[in-house]
């Protein structure tokens, strides 16, 4: 019997589908303006905290490392729970988490920091099993992913909107000085905001919890649906490629601001870098919408493989280049971007759907790569310097760009 699959009701199907989708663009923008701001604290803590590279990024380590942690369990609780309350839970936890957060920036100090952006990455790692699962569960392959990479574009605003936002109110203005009263209130307001906004949401998928409607199986994870994703080559392989594109893509959008306010680069403050960044996410953004329409033209696989190879030449224009042009490429390597995380999803799930939130388990996992290469790009940064390091976010395009080619062989166009 299916344990995972959570079907729709048969009889409005399709206006189901449709409202899914929608309540879906809420958790989605939600989840990037999260990241945008977690990836501002970095440039922050060096700034007020005196931190070397390698101790900044543990911010990412952190955040990153919960998808590791948190995946197997989380992922038991959403055979129980289903979906929608699994989304819902995870959507309350990072409220709690933002809260937490918002304290410890005040005066709890910098581990508790770092515990506090553990609890939130908790509380996503729900939503990456949950809500990355809905669309593939409901749509068929081809539109999946299209659908995914149209929802990866509300992503993509939320990290545009809180990087010329966030920018000002956690890197400074000029006028006020660290570690005030007005500092503080200026520093914690995009979090609180974020809790309020995702306690509604909670609440808006606690409403419409029958949506999909769980399977009278029984609530268990089989050791047989774990055994089985893990034998699975397609996954393995999108798993490689999904943890090589979230380091990679972690990585250049946290060190982009102290990159852009080097002298031989655009040398500029750090806030009007923090704001730069908000191309790289624009980029993002467009390239995601416009994705949306050519995937289906071109086939996956194809975009995949010129988004990598794209992007593996612009981050080496930024590493031996200086100036303008080496700050516009890094900055471009966001448009190349814009496809990757749904397109490789989408062309690592297994053909079977009883076996979804297994596959969605195990590529939530990979996601660490978030916490890892960016660490291991500090190490480099402080051993070498801020540009050689990029070698290895170019590295792990050169990863995905294997994946898509190994792909375009077996998928039906």
């Amino acid at each position: 019997m299916n344990t995972s699959s959570m079907p729709l009701a048969p009889a409005t199907g399709e206006q189901r589908a449709t409202l899914l989708f929608q309540l879906c663009i809420g958790v989605y923008f939600l989840g990037g303006f999260l990241n945008s701001l977690v990836g501002l604290l970095v440039p922050r803590l060096r700034m007020i905290e005196g931190l070397n590279h390698t101790r900044s990024l543990l911010v990412q380590f952190a955040f990153h490392s919960s998808y590791l942690l948190f995946a197997v369990p989380i992922t038991v609780l959403v055979v129980k729970f289903g979906y929608m309350r699994s989304i819902a839970a995870g959507l309350v936890v990072i409220a709690l988490g933002c809260g937490l957060l918002a304290a410890s920036l005040g005066s709890l100090g910098y581990m508790t920091v770092l515990l506090a952006l553990l609890a939130i990455a908790g509380g996503v790692t729900f939503l990456q099993i949950a809500a990355n699962i809905v669309v593939p569960v409901v749509e068929p392959a081809r539109r999946a992913v299209s659908r995914l990479t149209l929802l990866q574009g509300f992503n993509s605003l939320g990290t545009v909107l809180a990087s010329l936002a966030g920018s000002a109110l956690l890197l400074g203005t000029g006028r006020q000085r660290f570690g005030d009263l007005a500092d503080h209130i200026r520093v914690v307001l995009p979090f609180l905001a974020v809790a309020l906004v995702a306690l509604v949401l909670a609440a808006a998928f606690i409403c419409q919890r029958d949506l999909l409607r769980a399977s009278s199986a029984p609530r268990r994870v089989p050791l047989s649906g774990i055994v089985g994703v893990l034998s699975n080559r397609r996954l393995l392989a999108g798993g490689g490629a999904m943890f090589a594109y979230v380091g990679a893509e972690v990585t250049i959008g946290t060190l982009l601001v102290e990159y852009l306010a080097m002298p031989d680069i655009l040398d500029v403050s750090p806030v009007a870098a923090g704001q730069l960044v908000g191309l790289y996410w624009t980029g993002a953004l467009v390239g995601r919408l416009v994705g949306a329409r050519y995937l289906t033209r071109y086939g996956a696989p194809t975009m995949l493989l010129g988004c990598a190879i794209a992007a593996v030449a612009l981050v080496a224009i930024a590493i031996g280049l200086q100036g303008l042009l080496a700050a516009t490429a890094l900055l471009a390597v966001g448009l190349c971007n814009a496809i990757m995380y749904p397109t490789i999803f989408a062309l690592s799930l297994p053909d079977d759907h009883s076996t979804a939130t297994y596959a969605s388990m195990l590529l939530c996992m990979v996601v660490v790569g978030g916490a890892i290469i960016p660490l291991l790009t500090g190490v480099v940064a402080d051993a070498v310097g801020l540009t050689m390091s990029f070698i290895l976010p170019g590295a792990c395009y050169i990863i995905i760009a294997a994946f898509a080619w190994w792909r375009r062989r077996t998928w039906d166009l």
